[in-house]
């Protein structure tokens, strides 16, 4: 009886692989039939390819592929095409997006995600001829039917339709545009930390991914400029003030293509960390990750996400960064407070350096004013060079004026001194500035 209730079992699991592989399957035959002068696909085919090979790849985690040899090299190939399809997807919406996006000097860019493209493609060639082989040695039942090119149109026309949505609450409207250039101008300096803005050689790579940036790192910065989208299009997008700054409009393709970048490069890390990197795994896993690496060179999968991925990342927040400084200083409410300067040992290093650091996080810009000269209130230097004028003059009071939001904390440290007493020893700091902690 149990034998006859394990045959049946097998039956029943054998119809449900051929229901989920369905659609997979046709996506895999699509990819490996169609002429390689076609070195790129459209965002349908990308689509129907992450779906169906989503679905086929949790029911296989469902009974255990992940865990039996004869169904883990399967399961790996279905997993690689949703990876690769994802990673395609994001450059195909770059690409299609870009001349939108009010972007200078993209010429290089374009290029080299036109190159990109072409790798993924190869690669998802690749992959899905090794999944359709493995499924003939399965005993899969292949589908009869193929998808045709024209079940995969493009999206795009030539037709814009007209914008004639406005809100008149622009006041509400300028505190959102601080708010989110702000915030993508602390991310973008966060983001410089890991210094892509150069090209890296393989083994700079190999040194760098994945203990120095990898998915986890690659994701969280991926959520939080996401969240700076959805807070642009929920509080901006829907009006006509976009529309009529071309600066915000910019802003805006700044925040997107950064984020399609990130949404691809996290795919491609995920699919290198899980997939491709020797982790000291024995027998069936290490003989899946080689095959794996036949079909996708992990020297040039590493290449592109580094070289242009991150890279791009790079030279789009570092542009955007520049951007967002134009627009808070337009759109910040700007004031005025008079301090008194640190005793008894003025704008030397540390009040100077707190000082710089209150006005980095915010972004606006703020001078510090003694007499008829003006320093810049962000650059640890100058304020030295004001000190000197300070000291030289014994002037005991200073004003500061720029951005509300950096001297109402700036007004908050020089209560405490500038967080010194009166030998220039540190002391801590009010609970409202623990950002300078960091």
């Amino acid at each position: 009886m149990s034998q006859v209730i394990a045959i049946q079992q097998q039956a029943d699991f054998a119809e449900k692989v051929y229901e989920f592989s369905l659609g997979f399957l046709m996506c895999c035959y699509y990819v490996c039939e169609s002429e390689h002068a076609r070195d790129t696909f459209t965002k349908g085919l990308y689509a129907q390819m992450i779906s169906s090979s989503r679905l086929l790849e949790d029911f296989l985690d469902f009974h255990g592929a992940t865990n039996n040899s004869e169904w883990f090299y399967y399961r790996e190939l279905v997993s690689s095409v949703r990876n690769l399809a994802a990673a395609s997807y994001s450059q195909k919406h770059i690409s299609i997006r870009l001349r939108f996006y009010e972007l200078k000097d993209t010429e290089r860019f374009e290029k080299d995600g036109y190159s990109t493209h072409k790798f993924l493609i190869s690669s998802l060639r690749a992959i899905c001829c090794r999944a359709l082989e493995e499924a003939r040695r399965l005993h899969i039942k292949f589908p009869k039917n193929r998808f045709v090119w024209t079940d995969f149109p493009g999206i795009s026309t030539g037709i814009a339709l007209e914008s004639d949505i406005d809100d008149e609450n622009l006041a509400e409207e300028e505190k959102n545009i601080v708010k989110i250039a702000t915030e993508f101008f602390r991310t973008a300096r966060d983001f410089e930390t890991h210094d892509f803005s150069e090209s890296h050689d393989i083994d700079e790579i190999m040194a760098i991914v994945p203990s120095g940036f990898n998915e986890e790192k690659a994701r969280r910065f991926e959520m939080t400029v996401h969240s700076l989208q959805s807070t642009f299009d929920t509080y901006i997008n829907r009006s006509g003030l976009k529309f009529r700054n071309v600066k915000l409009k910019s802003l805006r393709g700044h925040i997107s293509v950064v984020l399609h970048l990130l949404e691809l490069t996290r795919c491609l890390l995920h699919y290198y960390e899980r997939h491709l990197h020797e982790v000291g795994y024995k027998n069936i896993y290490n003989k899946v990750r080689d095959e794996l690496t036949r079909a996708v060179k992990p020297e040039q999968l590493l290449d592109r996400i580094v070289n242009y991925g991150l890279y791009y990342v790079a030279h789009f927040f570092i542009s955007g960064k520049e951007l967002a400084c134009e627009l808070l200083n337009r759109y910040v409410e700007r004031g005025r407070i008079v301090v008194g300067v640190p005793q008894k040992l003025g704008f030397h290093s540390r009040p100077s350096l707190l000082v710089a650091k209150i006005v980095q996080y915010y972004g606006g810009h703020v001078d510090l004013c003694v007499g008829d000269d003006r320093f810049d209130a962000c650059s640890v230097l100058e304020l030295q060079w004001a000190g000197g004028k300070i000291q030289k003059e014994n002037i005991q009071q200073v004003v500061f004026e720029g951005d509300t939001r950096a001297l109402n904390d700036i007004k908050i440290l020089s209560s405490v001194n500038y967080g010194e007493d009166y030998m220039g020893k540190g002391i801590p700091l009010p609970r409202e500035l623990s950002y300078l902690k960091q």
